[in-house]
Parts: structure tokens; C-alpha cells; sequence
């Protein structure tokens, strides 16, 4: 038999059902590969061995992924009862959930072993993943740079191999990011396709902009995790649109001739680094030879009034959070309880609570955008972009410091000129490992779908994995000189 790090969460789950593997012996394969990994990488900051040990042991759910090691992001939605999530924040640093997270009751059910928990910037805010707390989570194809935030840890853990798969969140594209730099997949589902019970533990009108989901070896594995784990809740605000079919089947079927619009030029005009450039002429090529209408264009907006807008409306969410935070934790927050760039995110949104007409008009600008995008996008079935605007950056590129404390948010808008525009939107997209540049780095290559339609992107995702699959590429932190 191959080594278990060659096959996918499927694949795992198949080795585990014919006998050939038993779950304590494929956990303990993925604890070692931690063991050996991540002290180059950091991206696993809290081990949870003990518990998965226990869990492997014992009678496991009956599930499409039964005995598949899992790592969980240390934040957000996913939390576990009795061990710590910090959201690698020194105000969250001593606190422990009483009951696992809803999302992660599903993963439970889905038959996975949670052996772990991932780094993540502090309170997810970054495109890099360098929290104070917990320290920088490193590129596995080039330990120098920056493995993407904020679902960097997933991402790393992923690429070197840990697991197949892993938990990770997006509201700017934190799942998208760091799977096009690490070389990895990447699903960012439709809004609330993953209910969100943030909202019962007081996690805010952000929720408009968030997706929970995973990154994957393979697209198969997205696309199983995915019908585990979507549905709405009693209560939830509003629901994705109801699938025609379940994910894995779509994964299987022919995609059509699709007409696909790409993108060279950023909509908020920043600028594209050629590396990005290459990647996106690359998959419009491939897209192309497959078959798929493909011609060029970019929609023209106001890219001041969306940053200030979407700035306005994260940053009032996040007071808020922090406000009820404050209550679970009994104790105010302090200015040296977080990062300088998150404290003064803090004051923004607090600010801007004392005057509601600003946060309105902000709304209002976002759903103008929808409108505009809408508009763009009706003659296509997919639009085409760079996953962000540049390779991933060395460690340190969006750091900020009490003397310039916005320094690492504004850094972060210039280098993402398209995935933000999507959580506003609340569409489904995802990022494909498919062009590597010249130094060996993955480039990601990010695909938008119609509101309510994964479908029609994982078959697409599908016939790009067939056409250049990417899972066979390693980092050479797996292949040490």
C-alpha cells in the first residue's frame, strides 16, 4: 500500500472502510507527519492528540470521511468542547468553549477524528497568517513567505501533507488566499450554504460576509465535505438556494461549453503582478482548450467607496463582537489585550456606531456594488481572476505598529483586488492550484460562479483537476535537502 499522505480524505475513509487501514493507525501516521513538519511551518499551534486518540478508539459516526484525521481553525464557528480557541488573540488567550460549535458537530457526524487546531492572524483580520500570540505560519514551498491568511494554518497543514483537508472561514478571502498560496483547493461556498451559528454566540452582522467551509487536496473531498456539512439552521436570516444534486455527484459530470469571462486588469485599479497575470492567461488558455467560450473584460467600479464601505461595515461588526465578547469573558478590553492594528479597528467600528447613518450608507454602497457586478457577470456563466494580486509575499509584508496601526489593513485591500468583492456579494468561488512561477511558488487562479451554484463550479474545478491535476506537486519542506 502507498503511504497514507498519498491519498485523499476519500481515498483515507476507503482504506480505513476495506480494512487495509485501521483509524488509530491512520491517526497516528497524521500525528507523526505533524510531528515532523510542523516545527518548520507552524501551523498546527494546538495539538489535540489526547482527544483524537480517544475518539479513534472508540465506536466512530457512520460517514462519508469515518477515521479521516481533521485540524479545525482555532477560531470563529468551529468551536470544541473543553479545548482552547483563542482566535490567536491575547484577549481570547485563556478562553475555553463548554460546547463544540455546529459546524463542528457536523464534522463529528461526518465520521472525522480532530487531531488539531490551526494558526490563523488574530481574529482572522489579515491575509497573512503572523499572530502575535501564536508566531508566523511559513510558506511550505518557501518557508520566507507567507502562507496566506486567514486560513494560512489550514492551508500549510494541507500542502505539507498533515491531512488531507482541514476547516477554514472566509469574509475577504480567507479561504481563497492562502489555498492560492499554498497550492492548494480552495471553495469559498455561497453565503450561509454552511449555516453560521456564530450568530447565537453573538458573532455579529459580519455573518453577511462570512462562508465556513475547508481546503482540500482534491476536489472530490471539497465537494463531499460540503454536502456533510451544508444546510441551514432554525432561525438562520436567509438560506443559500437549494442544490439541484449533491457536490460529489456534480463532480462527476461534464461541465458543458461554459462561457467564461477573465480579468487582467483589477476592478479597484491596483495593480497585478505579472506572475498573476501569467497564472490567470494560463487557465483562460486551458479553459479555452477545454471546450469553454472565453473572452476578456473587467467590470469598473468606485474602488474608494467600496474599501471605505466594506472597512465601515467590518469594522462596526467587529466592535460588536468584541462587545459581546466582553460579556462572555466578564472583563473589558484593553488596548494591550490585542495588536495594534486590531485595537485600532476597534475604535474605528466604535466610532462608527455612535452615528448609524455612516454604517447605512456603507450597506448601501455594497449592495450597489452587487448590482453593478450582477450586471457584469449576467452574459457568463463564470468569471476568471487572479486569486489575489501578487505571489505570496515574504513574512512581515502587512505587519502594522502603533505608529502607523492601519498600516497592515490597507496593505491588505491593495492585495485583494477581487476575493473581497465576492464575500460582498455572497457567491460561491474558488481558488485552483493550477500555474507555478518561475521560483517554484503556486499562483492561484480564482473562479466565481452564480449566486446558489457550486454545482456548476465543481464541475469545472473537476475537469481542471483531470486536465492538470496538482495533487502529485509537493513543497520542499517535504523533500529537505
Amino acid at each position: 500500500m502507498s503511504e497514507p499522505s498519498e491519498f485523499d480524505a476519500l481515498g483515507q475513509a476507503e482504506l480505513i472502510r476495506t480494512g487495509q487501514i485501521s483509524p488509530k493507525d491512520l491517526l497516528e501516521d497524521a500525528i507523526e507527519r505533524i510531528e515532523q513538519v510542523n516545527p518548520e511551518i507552524n501551523a498546527v499551534i494546538h495539538a489535540m492528540y489526547d482527544e483524537a486518540r480517544s475518539t479513534a478508539s472508540g465506536v466512530l459516526p457512520e460517514g462519508p470521511f469515518t477515521g479521516v484525521p481533521f485540524l479545525l481553525k482555532d477560531g470563529g464557528g468551529v468551536g470544541y468542547a473543553g479545548v482552547p480557541m483563542t482566535s490567536a488573540s491575547r484577549f481570547l488567550a485563556d478562553y475555553v468553549p463548554t460546547d463544540d460549535g455546529e459546524l463542528t458537530r457536523r464534522y463529528k457526524a461526518a465520521g472525522l477524528v480532530v487531531c488539531g487546531k490551526t494558526n490563523l492572524p488574530e481574529f482572522g483580520l489579515l491575509p497573512t497568517t503572523e499572530p502575535e500570540l501564536h508566531g508566523p505560519t511559513r510558506n511550505p514551498w518557501d518557508t520566507r513567505l507567507s502562507a496566506g491568511g486567514s486560513s494560512g494554518g489550514a492551508a500549510a497543514a494541507v500542502a505539507a501533507r498533515m491531512v488531507p483537508m482541514a476547516n477554514a472561514s472566509d469574509s475577504g478571502g480567507s479561504i481563497r488566499v492562502p489555498a492560492g498560496n499554498c497550492g492548494v483547493f480552495g471553495m469559498k461556498p455561497t453565503r450561509l450554504r454552511i449555516s453560521s451559528a456564530r450568530r447565537k454566540a453573538g458573532l455579529s452582522p459580519r455573518i453577511a460576509i462570512l462562508s465556513e467551509h475547508a481546503v482540500t487536496l482534491s476536489v472530490r473531498d471539497c465537494a463531499a465535505l460540503l454536502d456533510a456539512t451544508a444546510g441551514p439552521l432554525r432561525g438562520d436570516p436567509y438560506t443559500a438556494p437549494r442544490p439541484e444534486r449533491p457536490y460529489l455527484e456534480e463532480t462527476r459530470r461534464d461541465p458543458g461549453r461554459l462561457r467564461i469571462v477573465f480579468s487582467r486588469q483589477s476592478p479597484t485599479g491596483s495593480p497585478l503582478h505579472p506572475d498573476c497575470l501569467a497564472a490567470v492567461e494560463d487557465a483562460a488558455r486551458l479553459c479555452e482548450g477545454l471546450g469553454h467560450h472565453v473572452e476578456e473584460g473587467t467590470p469598473r467600479l468606485d474602488a474608494a467607496g467600496i474599501a471605505k464601505a466594506f472597512s465601515a461595515v467590518s469594522s462596526a461588526g467587529f466592535a460588536w463582537d468584541v462587545e459581546r465578547m466582553e460579556q462572555t469573558l466578564g472583563r473589558q478590553a484593553r488596548e494591550q489585550d490585542f495588536e495594534a492594528g486590531t485595537w485600532a479597528m476597534i475604535q474605528g467600528g466604535r466610532a462608527m456606531t455612535t452615528g448609524l447613518g455612516e454604517y447605512f450608507d456603507a450597506l448601501a454602497e455594497l449592495q450597489t456594488l452587487c448590482d453593478g457586478l450582477a450586471a457584469f457577470q449576467e452574459p457568463y456563466d463564470v468569471w476568471l481572476t487572479p486569486t489575489a494580486g501578487a505571489p505570496a509575499p515574504p513574512l512581515g509584508s502587512f505587519t502594522s505598529t502603533p505608529e502607523d496601526p492601519t498600516r497592515g489593513l490597507r496593505a491588505a485591500a491593495a492585495f485583494l483586488p477581487f476575493t473581497m468583492l465576492i464575500n460582498i456579494t455572497g457567491q460561491p468561488a474558488m481558488s485552483v492550484p493550477l500555474h507555478w512561477n518561475s521560483a517554484g511558488i503556486p499562483i492561484g487562479t480564482h473562479f466565481i460562479g452564480p449566486y446558489g451554484d457550486e454545482g456548476l463550479l465543481y464541475r469545472l474545478a473537476a475537469q481542471l483537476e483531470a486536465a492538470r491535476p496538482w495533487a502529485g506537486r509537493t513543497p520542499p519542506v517535504l523533500n529537505p535537502r
